[in-house]
This record gives structure tokens, sequence and C-alpha cells, in this order.
């Protein structure tokens, strides 16, 4: 079958036009997003998870951010960046990698891990940036960030383990820029917003989702709980 264009269901169930690529194996990874759009359109489980410094297709973990500070993170971002509004609110676990086995290793293998690893909260600091290393605003956690390193270090490992080209930060991304420019300005508009967010900070971590993509289009594989005994 041959088309013009795909639509692919985003997070916020709404439909974006995605161009159909010219070389066969990214015609073929979208074709498996098509696939998996139309049999999620009823239940709203395909999601695309935002970010990869990697080209090809990719695996990553994250926790998304479902509290009302993560949706004020996501209205912030569709003022501050209007095209950058295709992922929920997320905190990366396992930047994006290649994977050293099969999917089902790497889950089964992930399950294993957060069994042992006990849910916890943190606390969102203020609004940063990478630059000059990439134009990328975000959310610094606070306090607890080293729960999250500890738990990153654990899931890295078997057939998710990855030498990571920079060192492990763990934050909430409110969107990458273009240029650098560009993300001067946000981080200013984006501190005053978050200065004046009245909802709490504090961000309870229970689970991680693994995801993979491709580019900008990412999907759900599977929800794992933190700390659940092996009967559950």
């Amino acid at each position: 079958m041959k088309c013009d264009a795909i639509l692919v269901r985003s997070f916020g169930g709404q439909m974006r036009r995605a161009a159909t690529a010219s070389d066969g194996a990214s015609a073929r990874f979208l074709l498996l997003v098509v696939c998996l759009a139309c049999d999620s359109s009823t239940t709203g489980e395909l999601k695309r998870y935002n970010t990869g410094f990697m080209t090809g297709l990719v695996y990553a973990a994250v926790t998304y951010v479902r509290s009302p500070a993560g949706m004020f993170v996501e209205e912030m971002r569709r003022e501050v960046h209007p095209a950058h509004t295709h992922a929920d609110a997320h905190i990366t676990i396992l930047p994006p990698r290649s994977l050293r086995g099969t999917e089902s290793q790497a889950i089964q293998e992930l399950r294993n891990a957060c069994r042992s690893f006990k849910p916890f909260d943190v606390t969102m600091g203020d609004v940063e940036t990478f630059i000059p290393t990439t134009p990328t605003v975000f959310i610094r956690v606070a306090h607890g960030a080293y729960r999250i390193r500890e738990l990153h270090d654990l899931l890295n490992q078997g057939a998710l383990h990855c030498s990571e080209p920079w060192p492990y930060m763990p934050h909430l991304t409110i969107a990458k820029m273009d240029t650098l420019d560009e993300a001067r300005k946000v981080v200013t508009l984006a501190r005053e917003r978050w200065d004046h967010c009245d909802n709490s900070r504090r961000i309870r971590i229970d689970r991680v989702t693994f995801v993979k993509g491709q580019g900008e289009r990412w999907m759900d594989l599977a929800e794992i709980a933190l700390g659940t005994s092996a009967s559950g």
C-alpha cells in the first residue's frame, strides 16, 4: 500500500502527520508505527517519547510525571515551544541506547531489577539548561536525585547496558530548542512560569516505562512497577 503520509497517535490523543520516509529501514519502522496506531486507536496505548541522541531504532527507560506539576510543565512547553509538545512530561532513567539482546530479555531484566527497588519521592528544583552542550531547557531534580542515579545504575546492565556519552543527570526536559540563542530566550520565560507554579514539586517515582523509537517517534513497550514481589 502506498501513501504520502501517515497519522501517528500522540500522547494527547491528537493525530500528527508524519512524512513517509524514502529509505527502506525507516519505511519499515513507520509501517510498524502505523500498525500499532491502528491496533491502539481505541485504547490509546501507543505513546511517544521525546528526544534521542542516536539515529536508528533505540530503547530507553523513563518515568512519566503524572502529577499536577507534570501537567504544568506540559502546558508550559506548549507555551514556550509549541512545536515540541508530542511527549508527556517524564524523567529519563536510561537514555536512548541500542539493545545487547532481545526486547523480551530486556523487559525481563527490567522486571527483575525493579522488583528490588522501592518507590521513592523526589523534589524538582529550578529551571536550567545544558548550554553550551545542547540547547535543552530542563528542570533539575533538587532532592532525591541520588535515588534516580541508583536506579539508573541498577538498570544499566545486561541487555540494556550502554557506555553513555555524557554523565547521567536526572532532569525533566521542558524543551529542546533548535539553537542555543533560542534556548537562552526560553529559559528566561520558563523560569518565570515555573516560579509561579503553585503545585507541589514533589514527585512520586513508583514505576518505569520501557520505550523504543526512532527520531521523534516513540512508543511504550512495558510499564514496570517498582518494589513488586515475584508473585505480584
